[in-house]
Protein backbone atom coordinates (compact mmCIF):
# COMPACT_ATOMS: atom_id res chain seq x y z
CA UNK A 1 0.00 0.00 0.00
CA UNK A 2 2.63 2.37 0.67
CA UNK A 3 6.35 2.37 -0.55
CA UNK A 4 8.97 4.82 0.37
CA UNK A 5 12.48 4.79 -1.08
CA UNK A 6 15.45 6.94 -0.12
CA UNK A 7 13.19 9.65 1.99
CA UNK A 8 15.03 12.60 3.51
CA UNK A 9 13.59 15.31 5.41
CA UNK A 10 15.99 17.88 7.02
CA UNK A 11 14.13 20.71 9.00
CA UNK A 12 17.17 23.17 8.79
CA UNK A 13 20.50 21.29 10.26
CA UNK A 14 18.26 18.69 11.55
CA UNK A 15 17.83 15.26 9.28
CA UNK A 16 14.48 14.22 10.57
CA UNK A 17 14.65 11.16 8.10
CA UNK A 18 17.99 9.65 6.19
CA UNK A 19 17.39 7.87 2.90
CA UNK A 20 14.81 5.77 4.46
CA UNK A 21 12.81 2.73 2.96
CA UNK A 22 9.71 1.06 4.14
CA UNK A 23 7.33 -1.05 2.65
CA UNK A 24 3.97 -1.44 4.61
CA UNK A 25 1.54 -4.58 3.32
CA UNK A 26 -1.91 -3.75 1.85
CA UNK A 27 -4.01 -5.23 4.38
CA UNK A 28 -1.73 -5.50 7.29
CA UNK A 29 -1.34 -3.78 10.82
CA UNK A 30 1.54 -2.05 10.87
CA UNK A 31 2.91 -0.35 13.76
CA UNK A 32 5.29 2.68 13.06
CA UNK A 33 7.67 2.38 16.07
CA UNK A 34 10.27 4.85 17.60
CA UNK A 35 11.52 6.82 20.53
CA UNK A 36 10.35 10.54 20.71
CA UNK A 37 12.18 12.37 17.93
CA UNK A 38 13.40 9.37 16.00
CA UNK A 39 11.29 10.26 12.55
CA UNK A 40 8.03 8.84 13.02
CA UNK A 41 6.04 12.29 13.04
CA UNK A 42 8.18 13.65 9.94
CA UNK A 43 6.90 10.50 7.60
CA UNK A 44 3.41 10.51 8.76
CA UNK A 45 2.78 14.02 7.87
CA UNK A 46 4.71 13.11 4.31
CA UNK A 47 2.36 10.60 3.86
CA UNK A 48 -0.63 12.73 4.80
CA UNK A 49 1.42 15.37 2.21
CA UNK A 50 1.58 17.97 4.81
CA UNK A 51 5.06 18.10 4.11
CA UNK A 52 6.78 17.12 1.16
CA UNK A 53 10.48 14.49 1.26
CA UNK A 54 13.10 16.97 0.45
CA UNK A 55 14.71 13.50 -1.05
CA UNK A 56 12.98 10.27 -2.65
CA UNK A 57 9.80 9.73 -3.66
CA UNK A 58 6.55 7.84 -1.49
CA UNK A 59 4.22 5.52 -3.36
CA UNK A 60 0.67 4.98 -2.72
CA UNK A 61 -0.46 1.58 -4.52
CA UNK A 62 1.37 1.38 -7.85
CA UNK A 63 2.03 4.98 -8.61
CA UNK A 64 4.10 8.07 -6.95
CA UNK A 65 1.40 9.47 -4.15
CA UNK A 66 -0.90 12.82 -5.58
CA UNK A 67 -2.60 15.21 -3.99
CA UNK A 68 -5.93 13.34 -5.10
CA UNK A 69 -4.85 10.24 -2.30
CA UNK A 70 -5.88 12.35 0.69
CA UNK A 71 -9.61 11.58 0.30
CA UNK A 72 -8.16 7.85 0.46
CA UNK A 73 -6.64 8.38 3.41
CA UNK A 74 -8.30 8.83 6.97
CA UNK A 75 -5.67 10.33 9.59
CA UNK A 76 -6.40 10.56 13.34
CA UNK A 77 -3.25 12.63 14.78
CA UNK A 78 -1.51 13.00 18.47
CA UNK A 79 -2.40 16.68 18.52
CA UNK A 80 -6.44 16.43 18.62
CA UNK A 81 -7.84 19.04 16.24
CA UNK A 82 -11.52 19.36 17.09
CA UNK A 83 -13.51 22.50 17.22
CA UNK A 84 -14.23 23.21 20.64
CA UNK A 85 -17.04 25.67 20.10
CA UNK A 86 -19.02 23.62 17.82
CA UNK A 87 -21.58 20.46 18.21
CA UNK A 88 -20.78 17.21 17.92
CA UNK A 89 -22.92 15.97 15.32
CA UNK A 90 -22.34 19.48 12.76
CA UNK A 91 -18.55 19.31 12.85
CA UNK A 92 -18.89 15.22 12.25
CA UNK A 93 -20.53 16.05 8.85
CA UNK A 94 -18.50 19.22 8.30
CA UNK A 95 -15.44 17.12 8.49
CA UNK A 96 -17.08 14.18 5.90
CA UNK A 97 -18.55 16.79 3.67
CA UNK A 98 -14.61 17.79 3.58
CA UNK A 99 -13.99 14.30 2.74
CA UNK A 100 -16.40 14.03 -0.03
CA UNK A 101 -19.43 12.77 1.42
CA UNK A 102 -23.04 14.22 0.89
CA UNK A 103 -25.04 15.48 3.97
CA UNK A 104 -27.01 12.60 4.11
CA UNK A 105 -24.58 9.96 3.40
CA UNK A 106 -22.62 10.78 6.31
CA UNK A 107 -25.32 11.27 8.76
CA UNK A 108 -26.46 7.71 7.85
CA UNK A 109 -22.59 6.53 8.41
CA UNK A 110 -22.42 8.52 11.33
CA UNK A 111 -25.55 7.51 13.14
CA UNK A 112 -24.22 3.82 12.94
CA UNK A 113 -20.51 4.37 14.12
CA UNK A 114 -22.26 6.73 16.97
CA UNK A 115 -24.33 3.69 17.88
CA UNK A 116 -21.30 1.63 17.58
CA UNK A 117 -19.21 2.73 20.13
CA UNK A 118 -22.02 3.68 22.02
CA UNK A 119 -22.41 7.94 21.36
CA UNK A 120 -25.68 7.85 20.80
CA UNK A 121 -26.31 10.87 23.10
CA UNK A 122 -23.11 13.29 21.67
CA UNK A 123 -24.69 14.55 18.43
CA UNK A 124 -26.41 17.27 20.20
CA UNK A 125 -23.10 18.50 22.64
CA UNK A 126 -20.57 20.44 22.30
CA UNK A 127 -17.09 19.11 21.89
CA UNK A 128 -15.90 21.62 24.95
CA UNK A 129 -18.62 19.80 27.04
CA UNK A 130 -17.18 16.13 26.37
CA UNK A 131 -14.30 14.17 28.20
CA UNK A 132 -11.18 13.87 26.95
CA UNK A 133 -12.00 10.16 26.10
CA UNK A 134 -15.48 11.06 24.44
CA UNK A 135 -13.79 13.99 22.37
CA UNK A 136 -11.13 11.37 21.31
CA UNK A 137 -14.21 8.75 20.18
CA UNK A 138 -15.76 11.91 18.12
CA UNK A 139 -12.40 12.20 16.20
CA UNK A 140 -11.95 8.23 15.71
CA UNK A 141 -15.51 8.48 13.96
CA UNK A 142 -14.38 11.54 11.81
CA UNK A 143 -11.35 9.83 10.52
CA UNK A 144 -12.96 6.27 9.70
CA UNK A 145 -16.16 7.90 8.23
CA UNK A 146 -15.13 7.98 4.49
CA UNK A 147 -14.29 4.43 4.30
CA UNK A 148 -10.32 5.03 3.49
CA UNK A 149 -8.44 2.57 1.97
CA UNK A 150 -5.39 3.88 3.93
CA UNK A 151 -5.86 5.01 8.13
CA UNK A 152 -3.18 6.00 9.82
CA UNK A 153 -3.65 6.48 13.90
CA UNK A 154 -1.21 7.88 16.06
CA UNK A 155 -1.41 7.29 19.55
CA UNK A 156 -4.93 6.57 19.45
CA UNK A 157 -5.61 5.54 22.90
CA UNK A 158 -4.43 8.06 24.25
CA UNK A 159 -7.42 9.62 27.38
CA UNK A 160 -9.10 6.16 26.43
CA UNK A 161 -9.94 4.06 29.69
CA UNK A 162 -9.01 0.36 29.61
CA UNK A 163 -13.07 -0.56 28.51
CA UNK A 164 -12.67 2.10 25.41
CA UNK A 165 -9.21 1.53 24.62
CA UNK A 166 -10.68 -2.38 23.94
CA UNK A 167 -13.54 -0.86 22.11
CA UNK A 168 -11.50 0.65 19.72
CA UNK A 169 -8.69 -1.95 19.14
CA UNK A 170 -11.56 -4.15 18.21
CA UNK A 171 -12.94 -1.61 15.79
CA UNK A 172 -9.22 -1.14 14.29
CA UNK A 173 -9.03 -4.76 14.05
CA UNK A 174 -12.36 -5.12 12.02
CA UNK A 175 -11.28 -2.09 9.77
CA UNK A 176 -8.41 -4.16 8.46
CA UNK A 177 -10.43 -7.72 8.24
CA UNK A 178 -12.53 -5.58 5.72
CA UNK A 179 -9.45 -4.44 3.78
CA UNK A 180 -8.27 -0.82 5.44
CA UNK A 181 -4.60 -0.65 5.59
CA UNK A 182 -3.82 0.36 9.10
CA UNK A 183 -0.85 2.25 10.38
CA UNK A 184 -0.46 2.34 14.18
CA UNK A 185 2.36 4.61 15.72
CA UNK A 186 2.38 4.66 19.47
CA UNK A 187 4.40 4.11 22.90
CA UNK A 188 2.51 1.06 24.29
CA UNK A 189 4.08 -2.23 23.08
CA UNK A 190 1.62 -4.40 24.46
CA UNK A 191 -0.83 -2.67 21.98
CA UNK A 192 1.08 -3.25 19.12
CA UNK A 193 1.44 -7.03 19.74
CA UNK A 194 -1.99 -7.54 20.34
CA UNK A 195 -2.87 -6.09 17.09
CA UNK A 196 0.29 -5.54 14.78
CA UNK A 197 1.53 -7.91 12.14
CA UNK A 198 4.23 -5.82 10.69
CA UNK A 199 6.45 -3.47 12.43
CA UNK A 200 8.81 -0.65 10.86
CA UNK A 201 11.37 0.82 14.10
CA UNK A 202 12.82 4.09 13.17
CA UNK A 203 15.87 5.53 15.36
CA UNK A 204 17.56 8.71 14.73
CA UNK A 205 16.01 9.33 11.41
CA UNK A 206 16.71 5.23 10.24
CA UNK A 207 15.04 2.51 9.67
CA UNK A 208 16.44 -0.04 12.21
CA UNK A 209 14.19 -3.10 11.48
CA UNK A 210 10.97 -3.39 9.71
CA UNK A 211 8.89 -6.83 8.59
CA UNK A 212 6.49 -9.11 9.56
CA UNK A 213 5.99 -9.09 13.49
CA UNK A 214 6.93 -12.96 14.27
CA UNK A 215 10.07 -12.74 12.17
CA UNK A 216 11.73 -9.68 14.33
CA UNK A 217 10.63 -11.95 17.26
CA UNK A 218 11.97 -14.97 16.24
CA UNK A 219 15.33 -12.60 15.18
CA UNK A 220 15.53 -11.72 18.30
CA UNK A 221 15.18 -14.84 20.57
CA UNK A 222 18.16 -15.02 23.25
CA UNK A 223 17.91 -19.09 24.07
CA UNK A 224 14.81 -18.61 26.86
CA UNK A 225 12.81 -21.31 27.57
CA UNK A 226 9.72 -22.29 29.00
CA UNK A 227 9.21 -25.50 30.67
CA UNK A 228 6.58 -27.19 32.81
CA UNK A 229 7.43 -29.93 34.65
CA UNK A 230 5.77 -32.63 37.42
CA UNK A 231 8.72 -32.87 39.20
CA UNK A 232 11.02 -29.74 40.96
CA UNK A 233 14.14 -29.46 38.46
CA UNK A 234 17.04 -28.43 40.60
CA UNK A 235 19.61 -28.56 37.65
CA UNK A 236 19.31 -27.23 34.31
CA UNK A 237 22.85 -28.28 32.13
CA UNK A 238 24.18 -25.02 31.35
CA UNK A 239 21.39 -23.13 31.81
CA UNK A 240 20.75 -20.43 33.94
CA UNK A 241 17.18 -20.21 35.57
CA UNK A 242 15.25 -17.05 35.17
CA UNK A 243 12.00 -17.87 36.83
CA UNK A 244 10.10 -20.32 39.22
CA UNK A 245 6.51 -20.46 40.00
CA UNK A 246 3.71 -23.27 40.52
CA UNK A 247 1.68 -24.76 37.71
CA UNK A 248 -1.70 -26.32 37.94
CA UNK A 249 0.32 -29.66 36.84
CA UNK A 250 3.39 -28.72 38.98
CA UNK A 251 6.13 -26.43 38.37
CA UNK A 252 6.86 -24.09 35.96
CA UNK A 253 10.26 -22.74 35.24
CA UNK A 254 11.95 -20.02 32.26
CA UNK A 255 15.28 -20.41 32.00
CA UNK A 256 17.92 -19.20 29.12
CA UNK A 257 20.52 -21.70 27.78
CA UNK A 258 23.73 -21.04 25.09
CA UNK A 259 22.74 -23.05 23.00
CA UNK A 260 19.62 -25.31 22.56
CA UNK A 261 18.61 -27.18 25.17
CA UNK A 262 18.08 -30.85 23.72
CA UNK A 263 19.91 -33.01 25.77
CA UNK A 264 17.52 -31.36 29.12
CA UNK A 265 14.20 -31.77 26.86
CA UNK A 266 15.47 -35.23 26.34
CA UNK A 267 16.38 -35.93 29.76
CA UNK A 268 12.55 -34.73 31.33
CA UNK A 269 11.00 -36.50 28.69
CA UNK A 270 12.60 -39.70 29.51
CA UNK A 271 11.74 -39.24 32.92
CA UNK A 272 7.89 -38.75 31.98
CA UNK A 273 8.15 -35.31 33.77
CA UNK A 274 7.60 -33.03 31.11
CA UNK A 275 4.15 -31.53 29.96
CA UNK A 276 5.36 -28.61 28.32
CA UNK A 277 8.20 -27.23 26.77
CA UNK A 278 8.33 -24.00 24.36
CA UNK A 279 10.64 -20.96 22.84
CA UNK A 280 10.05 -18.14 24.55
CA UNK A 281 9.90 -14.64 22.06
CA UNK A 282 11.06 -11.46 23.34
CA UNK A 283 8.57 -8.97 23.63
CA UNK A 284 8.04 -5.96 21.45
CA UNK A 285 9.55 -3.77 24.13
CA UNK A 286 12.42 -5.99 24.42
CA UNK A 287 12.94 -5.16 20.89
CA UNK A 288 12.82 -1.76 21.05
CA UNK A 289 15.24 -1.51 23.81
CA UNK A 290 17.40 -3.51 22.41
CA UNK A 291 17.41 -1.72 19.00
CA UNK A 292 17.61 1.68 20.59
CA UNK A 293 20.24 1.52 22.99
CA UNK A 294 22.62 -1.20 21.06
CA UNK A 295 21.45 -0.90 17.33
CA UNK A 296 19.82 -3.85 14.95
CA UNK A 297 20.71 -7.39 15.09
CA UNK A 298 21.89 -7.90 11.17
CA UNK A 299 20.28 -11.49 9.75
CA UNK A 300 22.77 -13.30 6.90
CA UNK A 301 21.05 -11.88 4.13
CA UNK A 302 21.63 -8.35 4.93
Amino acid sequence: MIKATNVTKRYSQKLALDAINLSIPKGSVYGLLGPNGAGKTSFIRIMNQITAPDEGQVHFGDRALQPKDIARIGYLPEERGLYKKMKVGEQVLYLARLKGLSTAEAKLRAKKWFERLEMADFWEKKVEDLSKGMAQKVQFVTTVLHEPELLIFDEPFTGFDPINTNLIKREILRLSKEGATVIFSTHRMESVEEICDHIGLINNGQVMVEGPLLDIRKRYQNGTYSFVVKEAVEHWGDGTLLQESKHHTGHSYTVKFEHYPGTVVSELAAKGTLVAFEEVLPSVQDIFIEIVENGAKLVPHE
